[in-house]
């Protein structure tokens, strides 16, 4: 009975995430940095918790802000009847539209017009910006499929040779991923090597966290990683839709789930110099690094029990 219910429990979560985050999909507290202070404060009034607006003095100070990743846009007054609105592409188009949506409400219902521009744009491989969470489902693919192969080798393999092939292939994996995106799609402009790095170390996450999870559960292990790491990870990964534009609870497991941290690392490495992307990877070598611990501290303590035995 147990596989036909892991079947439909995985269809049933699945459609759930996609379809379901997709379709509650609100704007909460997009930050958009704002020159001016009297403009500050009628957007503010007019958008409420809608937009996050960061009072900024003038347009380089704002435009520092946009290009490191701490807003998703800068608004700026131009005479008494026209905004100028600058946005980060990068940022993926699900954020950006609802930026130009909420201005564009906020402008007509104050007789205003508004010029767009884009500061940040996505490569030219990579028009809807969705590159980066592709290659991030790819690589927690290929680290999940390797923990469930290595699964099937625990009696006739030492751990810590599990442990190395399955570093290893991680590396790998990275490796082939940043090329493969990279100098030969041109899809994802990172550099190389932190792309390659931030790769290998979501596929270690997936291989070490599937590994943990099949040691601790057994048969239904397996299945805990798919919901964790492939549907519920990846679906509030905050690429097809845009982070602050999830529930509160997504918006919490986006931050500390692998694939989330995978693309905003991403995404910072490819378009916004890495300004954030020391967090999402030690959030990347927290999920690689303890599972690992924890499958070896298993292992010792039934070593120990069974030589006192």
């Amino acid at each position: 009975m147990q596989p036909p219910l892991i079947a439909l429990v995985v269809v049933a979560a699945f459609i759930s995430c996609y379809v379901g985050l997709a379709r509650a999909a609100k704007p909460h507290q997009l930050p958009v940095a704002v020159v001016g202070s009297q403009l500050s404060a009628q957007i503010q009034s007019a958008l409420g918790d809608t937009i996050a607006v960061y009072p900024e003095p003038d347009v380089v100070t704002a435009d520092h802000a946009l290009k490191h990743r701490d807003v998703d846009a800068i608004l700026t007054p131009q005479g008494a009847h026209a905004l100028s609105l600058t946005v980060a592409g990068a940022n993926g188009l699900s954020t950006t539209t609802a930026v130009e949506n909420l201005v564009s409400a906020y402008a007509h219902g104050a007789d205003k017009t508004v010029t767009l521009t884009d500061g940040v744009p996505l490569s030219h491989y990579d028009s809807r910006g969705l590159a980066g969470f592709y290659v991030a489902f790819g690589v927690t693919m290929s680290g999940f499929v390797l923990a469930q192969n290595i699964l099937g080798l625990s009696k006739g393999l030492h751990l810590r040779h599990r442990f190395t092939l399955m570093a290893g292939v991680s590396v790998i994996a990275g490796l082939i991923g940043a090329t493969l995106a990279g100098p030969i799609l041109g899809a994802v402009p990172a550099p190389f090597i932190p792309l390659a790095a931030t790769l290998a170390l979501l596929a270690a996450a997936a291989a070490f966290t599937t590994k943990l999870l099949g040691t601790f559960f057994g048969s239904v292990g397996v299945p805990i990683s798919t919901l964790l790491l492939l549907t519920v990870g990846n679906s509030t990964s905050g690429a097809s839709i845009g982070q602050d534009l999830l529930p509160s609870a997504a918006r919490v497991l986006s931050d500390i789930l692998p694939p989330g941290a995978a693309v905003r690392a991403i995404t910072d490495l490819s378009y916004f110099n890495g300004a954030h992307a020391g967090v999402a990877l030690l959030t990347l070598t927290a999920w690689a690094v303890c599972p690992a611990f924890l499958v070896w501290a298993r292992s010792a303590l039934s070593t120990a029990r069974s030589r006192n035995a």
